[in-house]
């Protein structure tokens, strides 16, 4: 049997994360979120940008310090004075890594930064041999690498690995690319700088692709995937590391790749950094929303009572949660309502039944969803259905 392909899970919920509005994070919090994430087994954790303030300097060597395992990771600007803050502030780090990006696009080169590409060349590689100074691990990143003239870009990715970086990342920063424009830029740099380099995604959402075009890059030879918890982020965010990990998980038919991480810790890691950031998840969003795995449509309902494969492709253990969820709604059937009323203790004979799922029906007309103060009322008021009542065996 071959060996696994490994997939390393970058996780930037502590640095690109909480550059959303509202997002921000206390050097504390952010080191409750480092544990966090340790033990959801990540493998690098990117504590965040040390120039960008003094209390993020404080929080990246907070990190540093205390989290051990994985890769510590800081963020530094093609510059000099961010590459010496960055290795200052991991210092104490077993394992630190400076990532160092600058922008390749010609729309950023001569619009933001007003540079040649000659100059860009030279301040990309300047910044990756300072940092090789302090660390062995350094990674660079071309920003707005998917609007970049892919020649000029192969040119920055030899420049960078001749200059000391083992990592390459290619990010999708303002959420543009779709997958097979992903698939194209990949497979061109990976032919130009060799197999001996780890290829990095690192995906906006923007466009609402930001897993879609992961999965591409990893497809497409990229062995590094960053991302973040519930996907926050700059504007609509980044990849989010619970869909990715759970896509590579579930379809190893189409997806043949491996993580590190502990999905059955995906859930609670999910709920902490909610509560970190005072920003509830949406109920709908995949695999860690409140209703990832609850069912109200009676069909469904019907099928995951006999299957649960027929309307859920994970089990809900699996990230974490409990079990799945029947939800009483005007959608509901009474297969659902059945479950619900033997839950509670009350077994009804198939005409009971039938006149207590018809009350329900006509309360949920009435309210958001049927609780077990419903069903019991419901139960209750009808005489005949009390007689009915049998005790669970």
């Amino acid at each position: 049997m071959a060996a696994p392909t490994w997939i390393t899970i970058f996780d930037t919920s502590l640095r690109d994360g909480e550059q959303a509005p509202g997002f921000s994070m206390r050097a504390a919090e952010k080191l409750r979120m480092a544990r966090q994430l340790d033990g959801l087994g990540v493998d690098i954790i990117e504590a965040g940008f040390p120039i960008a303030s003094d209390g993020d300097y404080a929080a990246v060597r907070a990190v540093a310090a205390d989290v051990r395992r994985p890769v510590i990771a800081a963020l530094a600007r093609a510059a000099s004075g961010d590459v010496e803050r960055a290795a200052e502030a991991l210092d104490c780090a077993p394992r630190p890594r400076i990532h160092v990006f600058l922008a390749t696009s010609d729309l950023h080169l001569r619009d933001k930064l007003r540079i040649s590409h000659a100059q860009c060349l030279d301040q990309a590689a300047d910044a990756v041999q300072l940092a090789r100074r302090y660390v062995d691990d350094v990674e660079f990143s071309a920003e707005d690498a998917t609007r970049s003239d892919q020649p000029f870009l192969c040119a920055v990715a030899s420049a960078v690995v001749a200059a000391g970086a083992s990592t390459v990342n290619l990010p999708d920063t303002v959420g543009y690319a779709l997958p097979p424009e992903i698939t194209d830029m990949f497979a061109a740099i990976r032919e130009r700088v060799g197999p001996g380099v780890t290829l990095s995604a690192h995906c906006h959402d923007d466009l609402g692709m930001a897993v879609a075009n992961s999965l591409a890059a990893v497809q497409a030879g990229a062995r590094q995937v960053e991302c973040t918890v519930n996907g926050i982020g700059e504007r609509a965010g980044n990849a989010s590391l619970e869909e990715i990990v759970m896509a590579l998980h579930v379809r190893q038919d189409r997806l043949p790749f491996q993580t590190r991480i502990r999905t059955s810790q995906l859930c609670a890691t999910s709920r902490v950094l909610s509560d970190i950031v005072s920003v509830p998840v949406p109920p709908n969003k995949a695999i860690v929303g409140a209703n990832a795995f609850a069912h109200e449509a009676g069909i469904h309902q019907d099928g995951v009572l006999k299957n649960p494969l027929t309307y859920e492709i994970m089990r809900p253990e699996t990230v974490g949660v409990a079990g799945s969820r029947l939800v009483l709604g005007k959608h509901s059937g009474a297969r659902g309502v059945d479950a619900r009323c033997r839950a509670l203790g009350f077994h009804l004979r198939p005409e009971a039944l039938a006149r207590v799922y018809a009350r329900l029906v006509a309360t949920a007309d009435q309210v958001k969803a049927i609780e077990d103060v419903h069903i019991i009322d419901a139960v209750s008021a009808d005489h005949t259905a009390v007689q009915e009542l049998r005790p669970c065996v």
